[in-house]
This record gives structure tokens, C-alpha cells and sequence, in this order.
């Protein structure tokens, strides 16, 4: 596979890049060029960062009937410089290695690095780097259309005889696949296999005292798709129409969309993408806010003369704001808020329908722990996606212990979201779906944030552990 053989060569190389950053930081009081006030972190924030390099790192250990049981391990290698370097007071972080290695009971395996370098040898330049490997056999696919926000219908007593009911939850629509298909586990029907072997590289310049940057880069993945259809449905049902499977019909959902020509993607896929933007920052400290704003325009352009199997183009536009609230009651208490669009235009493969490309990291389309949180992962996507989210970040303790600065934080959260089949029909507004729920933030040594969500809505309940805010 594409890069798996290289992966080691890149963390070399990623641990060579930051060892010359090192030795480029400056001791000078004197900033090289301006930089927004606006930037500079609070008082608070300065006081408990930390000098010199530092690192964090959690077991990920998390549970579910699709994936089974999972562990493995995050952390991160940062690089803060010193109190007298003049950019220590305006980035969260001079450089930062995140590393990620997850493995599950049910065969998903992940391994990711990525390298993020702000003011590149004390330039207006910065890097980020990626690369990543994945192999998962538990994804879902619920169409990429309009017709993926149809409510989950089950036959009741699991008999296909009387007429479906509609608005069920995941769970009663998941026991009685179940049934329909004769023991051939639920997830089969809605899902399919991937491999994806990915690097990204891509690099801003700083404009107008940092508060604007202009972006370029370039990915290129191995993508591989393949499907359960070949496996053996004994006697099993079709769950939407009641019909016996057979050999001659494909059983899975993707593989029926596939077959039919609705959608691109299934086999061996290279995809390139030429990647611009330009975004305007104004936030405080970028892993965790208290005031700012973040706004960026991305475009992703893949086509055949740049290498890729497909032809499309992705625009997404991306807007977040943070508030502090009652500064004289509340030590910290911050609105965050954000809004989303994404549009899809040409030939592309379905899965680039999940992966709505920020300058910040990949949003995948609507559900999942980074957009519609009570909701199955990319349970929603057409060529138009628009979602918004609102949490209210609210730290009630902090302290000191083995010379590690943690705080909690509590946060109530809301989500909206709705996908359309062209900007024509963006107003229709029975397109959208929301959940709520229930989060708790541990910010360590203030770069690192561990976030814990709990999400509801009228099919699901969630839970989720990440690392890093949602927004």
C-alpha cells in the first residue's frame, strides 16, 4: 500500500524538521514583525504555559457493537520555546508532533502523524504536515443524497409481511436487519470496507499582522473500497423491501447505489488534490480559545492531469466565533459558535463526500463527533452540506499537580445540520436535523485538550472521546 512502506522514513524526517525549527528559535525579546495584539494569549493562559519541550500523551480506549473494543494511544510532542522568546506570547505552541496508533477488536487500525509548525524559523511561513494509514471494515454508508435523511423503518414483531413503521431508532432499525438478514450482523447491510493511505503537506503566509494567511497544498491517497455482497445472505431478506436476496441483486447498499450508478469509488482509487485558501484568525490560543475569530475559504481541486482517478471540486466555507461571557462573575466562561457549508461540484467518489477540507484538519460530512454529535458517523451527505454548532465552555476547577496544570470544564452543546442535492433546494428547511448533549473538557498544560461528549437526537445516542475541541 501507497506510503505504508515510507512511514518511518517521514517520522524521521518530520523529527529531523523539528530539530533545525529548534535551533532557529530566537532568544530576542523583539518580535521579527508584527503580530495582532489580538493574538496574544491571556494573562491567565501565559501564566501556566509551559517553557521548553513538553510531552502529553492518554491511552484511547473506547467501545461500541461496530468497532468492538478499542485501544491504543494519542499524545503530543510539543515545542514552547522560552518565556524570552517574543513569539511565546502569541502562538500556543512553536512546533507540535501529534502521534495517534489505534487498534480495535473488530479489525479498524489507524496509525497518524502530523507536524504543525507556526512562524517557520521565526517566518511568516507555516507547515503542517501529514500522514496517515487506515484500515477500517466497520464504516457505514447510508446513501449521498437527500434521500440519506429518510428515518430508519423497521417491520414490526420483525415480520415483513405487515407494512414498515418509519421514524425508528438506530437500534430498533439495527436488531431488525438483524433478523431480516438471518444472522448476518446489521452492520453488513450499511457498511463497507476502506484502506486509506494519505499525505498531506501544505503551507500559509502570514498578512496584516497575522490576522490573514493565504494557504497552498497538495494531497495525494491510496484509497481502497471494497463491499460485504460477496458474502453468503443464506436466506436473508432485502430490509426495505422485504424481498428474498439473491445471488443476481447486490444485498449491500453500497454495492445496490454502485451497481445502479449512483455513486463512484468502489476499488482501488489514487485521488491528488491541489488545495487553496485563505483564512482570517484573530483567536487568542488556538486549542482553546477565549475570544476571537476564525473565518477561511478552502477550495479542493482533483482531476485527471494532476494524476487523480476522478474529476470534482470541493468549495467549504467556515466560520467560527468565541465570546467570554460575564468576564467579572466567570473566570472562564466562553460562547463558541460556528457555521459550515460545504458544496461538492463533478465526478466525485463518495467517500470524498464524507470530508469537508478545513486548513485546520479534515470535518467529515454530517454526524460523527465533529459536526452532528448525536448522530452515526456521515449518516448525512449531499453535494450541499451546511451545519452549526454551539457549546457553552464553562470552567469550574483548575489546579496543579506533579507540575501539570489541569482544568476542567463543563459543556452543554447543540448541533444543526442539513444536506440538499444542489444549492437550489438549500431552502428547504425540513432537510435539517440537530442534536444536544452533554460534554466535559480536561485541558492539560493548556495546548492539550481532552474532550468527552455525550449527544441525543431523535435516532441515536453517542458518546465520544477525542482528543481537541469539536471547534
Amino acid at each position: 500500500m501507497i506510503f505504508k512502506k515510507h512511514i518511518l522514513a517521514l517520522f524521521v524526517l518530520l523529527k529531523l524538521t523539528i530539530f533545525v525549527q529548534a535551533q532557529e528559535w530566537s532568544d530576542s525579546t523583539r518580535l521579527p514583525f508584527a503580530i495582532s495584539d489580538q493574538k496574544k494569549l491571556s494573562d491567565e493562559d501565559l501564566k501556566d504555559k509551559k517553557e521548553g519541550f513538553y510531552v502529553t500523551g492518554v491511552p484511547d480506549i473506547s467501545s461500541d457493537p461496530i468497532n468492538g473494543l478499542g485501544y491504543g494511544a494519542e499524545g503530543s510532542l510539543f515545542f514552547n520555546g522560552k518565556k524570552s522568546d517574543p513569539f511565546f506570547n502569541y502562538t500556543a505552541y512553536r512546533g507540535k508532533l501529534d502521534v495517534a496508533l489505534f487498534n480495535t477488536t473488530n479489525n479498524q487500525r489507524e496509525l497518524t502523524l502530523k507536524l504543525d509548525i507556526p512562524y517557520l524559523f521565526s517566518t511568516k511561513w507555516r507547515l503542517r504536515v501529514e500522514v496517515s494509514y487506515e484500515t477500517n471494515p466497520n464504516l457505514l454508508y447510508f446513501g449521498n443524497t437527500e434521500k440519506s435523511l429518510a428515518s430508519f423503518s423497521s417491520y414490526p414483531t420483525n415480520d415483513s409481511s405487515q407494512a414498515a413503521v418509519n421514524n425508528v431508532s438506530y437500534d430498533n432499525y439495527s436488531h431488525n436487519l438483524d433478523y431480516l438478514q438471518n444472522g448476518f450482523t446489521s452492520h453488513y447491510y450499511n457498511g463497507y470496507i476502506s484502506t486509506e493511505s494519505k499525505l498531506n503537506v501544505s503551507a500559509e503566509h502570514a498578512y496584516f499582522d497575522s490576522k490573514l494567511r493565504l494557504l497552498g497544498g497538495f494531497e495525494v491517497s491510496s484509497v481502497n473500497i471494497s463491499t460485504y455482497d460477496n458474502k453468503s445472505f443464506k436466506n436473508a431478506l432485502d430490509p426495505v423491501t422485504g424481498d428474498k436476496v439473491t445471488a443476481n441483486n447486490a444485498p449491500t447498499l453500497i454495492g445496490q447505489d454502485f451497481k445502479s450508478g449512483k455513486i463512484t469509488g468502489l476499488g482501488n482509487n489514487i485521488i491528488t488534490i491541489l488545495q487553496t485558501g485563505i483564512v482570517y484568525d484573530t483567536r487568542d490560543l488556538e486549542p482553546d480559545p477565549n475570544k476571537g475569530m476564525f473565518a477561511e475559504l478552502t477550495n479542493e481541486f482533483s482531476n485527471k492531469i494532476i494524476g487523480s482517478k476522478f474529476n470534482f471540486n470541493k468549495t467549504f466555507a467556515h466560520i467560527k466565533v468565541y465570546k467570554k461571557l460575564f468576564p467579572s462573575v466567570f473566570k472562564k466562561l466562553i460562547f463558541a459558535s460556528r457555521v459550515g457549508m460545504g458544496y461538492i461540484a463533478g465526478n466525485a467518489p463518495f467517500f470524498e463526500y464524507q470530508d469537508l477540507w478545513s486548513s485546520e484538519g479534515n470535518i467529515g460530512a454530517l454526524g460523527g463527533p465533529f459536526t452532528l454529535r448525536g448522530y452515526k458517523q456521515s449518516r448525512f451527505m449531499a453535494r450541499v452540506m451546511n451545519f452549526a454548532n454551539f457549546e457553552l465552555r464553562y470552567r469550574f476547577v483548575a489546579f496543579n499537580i506533579f507540575k501539570q496544570h489541569i482544568a476542567f470544564s463543563a459543556v452543554p452543546l447543540f448541533d444543526i445540520g442539513g444536506a440538499w442535492d444542489n444549492l437550489s433546494r438549500i431552502g428547504k428547511y425540513s432537510n435539517y436535523r440537530y442534536s444536544e448533549g452533554l460534554g466535559l473538557r480536561i485541558a492539560w498544560n493548556v495546548n492539550t485538550i481532552l474532550r468527552f461528549d455525550y449527544a441525543v437526537s431523535q435516532e441515536d445516542k453517542q458518546f465520544f472521546f477525542n482528543f481537541g475541541h469539536a471547534f
